[in-house]
């Protein structure tokens, strides 16, 4: 009987992420699920204007997922061999090799 349950609940938990998916416009609950971060600290970060928000009537926060999205992808880390490509495309560019 448990196992049923589990498998419902993961069941549940599947389709409720799959609908958050596919909505463009989330609430604050949905907005910290999709985000894996908490209520409060969603919270936090509307209020320190660190993350992308809508309050169409003044209450209610909402999000755009693509935002979100965007917001969750910045200030990218460049890879060792990324770095080390553009230090040789430098050097090459003001002639500094010795080859």
């Amino acid at each position: 009987m448990d196992e049923i349950l589990k498998r419902l609940t993961d069941l549940q938990l599947l389709i409720e992420s799959q609908g958050i998916n596919q909505k463009e416009v989330l609430n604050m609950v949905e907005a910290s699920k999709y985000l894996e971060l908490s209520v409060s600290h969603l919270y936090k970060l509307t209020s320190a204007g660190t993350i992308p928000y809508y309050k169409p009537n003044g209450k209610k926060l909402y999000f755009k997922r693509t935002e979100l999205d965007a917001w969750l992808l910045r200030n990218r880390s460049a890879s060792k061999d990324e770095i080390e490509r553009e230090a040789a495309d430098y050097l090459l560019k003001k002639g500094r090799v010795r080859l």
